[in-house]
């Protein structure tokens, strides 16, 4: 968890950098400055602490064995489900919010974006919901959700929907910037996927996931995971 919180300071750093560095010889854009940390908390400090926590919340528990006390108490899954989903995701949005908030504030201080501020903040939260559905999904698939969580990180998001728009649609990574262009009203954050498209992709295939994580926990059976 120290580890997470370092790099929740990363963006903080940067930002505070490049702002003190700002001379008016060589002026530095606030903006460009917030997006600069924001940009790091979405492709990096966002899918790292979601895949931390979604993974410890139920992989630890499935490999550990532990699982199966959980699920032997009276207690619907899907409510086990809800509740894991919440332990994961309030601890990710209040560390990715708070990170996005300062490095925001310190780069955008004076500049009068305080709608752009909002959508940082806002589309982190948001987006770590997504990110946290996913990852949790993934640790009741396989006991490697860790290793398949950096390959969609940083081989799907980071390579593969570059190359391909049409795999954009399965991004968590463009929806989240296509949700925080939605909330900026001026296409602030060059996201390659439309706004309300965006907002809508992200609000199905999370809920989508969701539902199929409590399918897979009710089907759930004490065995060794592949």
């Amino acid at each position: 968890m120290f580890a997470l919180v370092g790099l929740a300071l990363l963006p903080l750093l940067i930002t505070a950098v490049v702002r003190a560095s700002d001379s008016s010889a060589d002026p530095v854009d606030p903006v460009d400055n917030a997006l600069l940390g924001y940009h790091l908390i979405l492709t990096t400090l966002m899918p790292l602490v979601t895949l931390v926590l979604s993974t410890t919340s139920l992989g630890m528990e499935i490999e550990d064995g532990t699982i199966v006390y959980l699920l032997s108490k009276p207690v619907p899954r899907a409510q086990v489900m809800i509740a894991k989903l919440a332990a994961s995701w309030l601890p990710a949005a209040v560390l990715l919010a708070l990170s996005a908030a300062f490095s925001g504030a310190i780069a955008l201080q004076g500049s009068g974006e305080s709608d752009l501020l909002l959508a940082i903040v806002a589309s982190s939260v948001l987006g770590a919901l997504a990110y946290t559905s996913a990852f949790l999904l993934l640790s009741l698939l396989t006991n490697r959700a860790l290793v398949f969580g950096l390959i969609y990180v940083f081989i799907w998001e980071g390579i593969v929907t570059g190359l391909f728009s049409g795999t954009r649609t399965l991004s968590i990574r463009e929806y989240t910037l296509g949700v925080g262009d939605l909330l900026t009203g001026n296409s602030q954050l060059d996201a390659r996927l439309d706004g309300v498209t965006a907002l809508v992709l992200m609000a199905v295939v999370t809920t989508a996931i969701v539902a199929l994580t409590i399918r897979r926990l009710n089907r759930f059976e004490t065995r060794t995971l592949f």
